[in-house]
């Protein structure tokens, strides 16, 4: 690591110093500290030839100091973590989360299935396909939100068996510590909990989906919207269930203040 890479480590420490000390988030541009990262040492602060980022622009939005830090602190202990020796004798990856450390909007799933637990990385395989059309019919793209899971570890199957199996309540008690920390360090503006069984893991619930969906619950004092999981979409893909989980996602866009308009209200409205 050069001196220059150096110093900037020390910045971001100091920063992070101070917050703990000050008890408030001091930020940072995102794309001054990418550019202060790859400039070579002694170059100055204006390039020819390039535009400065105006005031106000995405690129150049306060970024607490602390939260990817804190995420990036937390991560090795969710990789390490053996609570549960049977899932990490079969697990290939703990499946940490994806996204913007600064999200507003964080999806929540049950648990990593075969795809996820391959790569690494939640909702990879159709059903995380059709969670990426959901959140661009959204008017967002999926690196704007945050996506993990109850679990970290696929749940473990018996031997020559196919197929995925719904974690337990004591699996996911004993891992929700980890989405609770991350939940914490990120602090979305709202929940989407994807599944009854992520509702169970999340609250506690045990109602059927049909009887919590378009209801808003509360997660550590973060509004949290329960609808169908995309796996669920994808074995019953009548408009009339389409519909339904859209009607819950236009909540979602309300209330985070997102722009609807009258093309997207009107989605699957055929089905009725």
């Amino acid at each position: 690591m050069s001196q220059f890479s150096s110093a900037i480590d020390l910045v971001i420490g100091h920063l992070d110093a101070r917050k703990r000390l000050l008890h408030r988030e001091e930020g940072v541009s995102a794309g001054v500290l990418q550019r202060l990262v790859s400039r070579p040492p002694g170059k100055s602060g204006h390039e020819p030839g390039r535009a400065t980022e105006p005031a106000g622009s995405p690129q150049s939005l306060s970024v607490p100091s602390g939260k990817l830090a804190q995420l990036e602190a937390l991560r090795p202990q969710v990789l390490a973590c053996a609570r549960c020796p049977n899932l990490v004798s079969s697990r290939h990856h703990v499946v940490f989360g994806v996204g913007d450390v600064n999200a507003a909007l964080m999806f929540v799933g049950e648990a990593p299935g075969e795809d996820e637990d391959l790569r690494g990385e939640p909702f990879v395989g159709k059903a995380g396909e059709l969670l990426t059309k959901m959140i661009q019919a959204m008017g967002l793209q999926r690196g704007q939100v945050y996506i993990a899971n109850v679990l970290k570890c696929r749940p473990d199957m018996p031997p020559g068996a196919s197929g995925n199996r719904k974690p337990t309540s004591a699996e996911m008690a004993t891992c929700l510590p980890w989405l609770r920390e991350q939940i914490g360090i990120i602090q979305p503006r709202v929940l989407v909990g994807l599944g009854a069984t992520a509702m169970e893991g999340l609250m506690g619930e045990t109602q059927p989906m049909g009887q919590m969906r378009g209801k808003w619950f509360d997660f550590q004092g973060i509004p949290l919207m329960p609808t169908y999981h995309p796996a669920y979409l994808l074995r019953n893909q009548s408009i009339t269930e389409k519909r339904k989980v859209w009607e819950d996602l236009l909540l979602v866009m309300e209330r985070l203040g997102l722009p609807i308009s009258e093309k997207q209200r009107g989605f699957f409205l055929g089905a009725r």
